[in-house]
C-alpha cells in the first residue's frame, strides 16, 4: 500500500476511488456543462452583444475549473493539491461574480443558462470537498487540525491506466475548451477589442446626451 493510501480515508482504495470519480464524475460534469453553456452563449450572440471582454473571463474560468477537475488526475492527493484545489474554487466563483457582474447589463442571461451556471459554479467546491473526504487526515493537516505533518508538494501520480487518462483529458479538451476558444475568436472577429463594452445605461445615456 503505498502512502498516499495510507494518508487516505479509505484504505487502499483512496487512489482507485478518487480517480474513478474524476474520470466518471467530474470530468464529464465540466465538459457537459461547460459545452452547455458555451451553447447558450452563442445562441444569445454574445459577440455583438458583450463581446470578447466576456468571452475572455469564460476562457479563465474554463482554466480555473480544468484545475479542479483534472488535477486530481495527475496528482497525487495531499494537502498541497488539496489547496490548489480550493484555491480554484475560490478563484473561480469570484471570476463567476465578476463575469455575470459584466454581461447582467449588456444582454440577456436567460433562465436555462444560469441553471447551467449552477453546475458549473459547485463542481470545483464539490471536488474540493470530495478530495477531504476522502484524504481526512491531510485535510485536518492542511487545516492544522492533526498533528500529522502535511505532505506538500505536487508529485504526478502513478495511474495503472494512463492511455484512458489521456483519452478522458483530450475528449474533455476538445469537447471543454476549444468551443469556448472558438467563441474568443468569434468575437474577436466581430470587434478586434478586449476593451469592455457599454452597457444598456450607458447606451442610454449616450443617446439621450447625443
Amino acid at each position: 500500500m503505498s502512502d498516499q493510501d495510507k494518508r487516505g480515508g479509505h484504505g487502499g482504495d483512496s487512489d482507485a476511488i478518487t480517480r474513478a470519480f474524476v474520470r466518471n464524475v467530474v470530468l464529464p460534469w465540466w465538459t457537459g456543462s461547460g459545452l452547455l453553456d458555451w451553447y447558450w452563449h452563442r445562441r444569445a450572440n454574445i459577440e455583438r452583444t458583450a463581446g470578447a471582454h466576456e468571452s475572455m473571463t469564460h476562457l479563465l474560468m474554463a482554466t480555473e475549473g480544468g484545475v479542479a477537475a483534472l488535477g486530481p488526475l495527475v496528482f497525487e492527493t495531499n494537502a498541497t493539491l488539496i489547496a490548489v484545489v480550493a484555491a480554484a474554487a475560490v478563484a473561480h466563483q469570484a471570476t463567476v461574480v465578476w463575469d455575470v457582474a459584466y454581461a447582467k447589463s449588456r444582454r440577456k442571461i436567460g433562465q436555462y443558462e444560469q441553471h447551467t451556471h449552477s453546475f458549473m459554479e459547485v463542481l470545483p467546491f464539490v471536488t474540493a470537498a470530495f478530495l477531504a473526504f476522502m484524504y481526512p487526515r491531510e485535510a485536518a493537516a492542511l487545516l492544522g487540525f492533526s498533528p500529522d505533518t502535511p505532505r506538500r508538494g505536487l508529485r504526478f501520480k502513478h495511474d495503472p491506466r494512463p492511455l484512458h487518462s489521456v483519452a478522458v483529458v483530450a475528449a474533455c479538451g476538445l469537447l471543454g475548451i476549444v468551443p469556448h476558444v472558438e467563441e474568443f475568436i468569434r468575437c474577436l472577429r466581430f470587434d478586434p477589442t478586449l476593451a469592455p463594452r457599454a452597457g444598456h445605461a450607458q447606451r442610454r445615456r449616450g443617446e439621450e446626451d447625443a
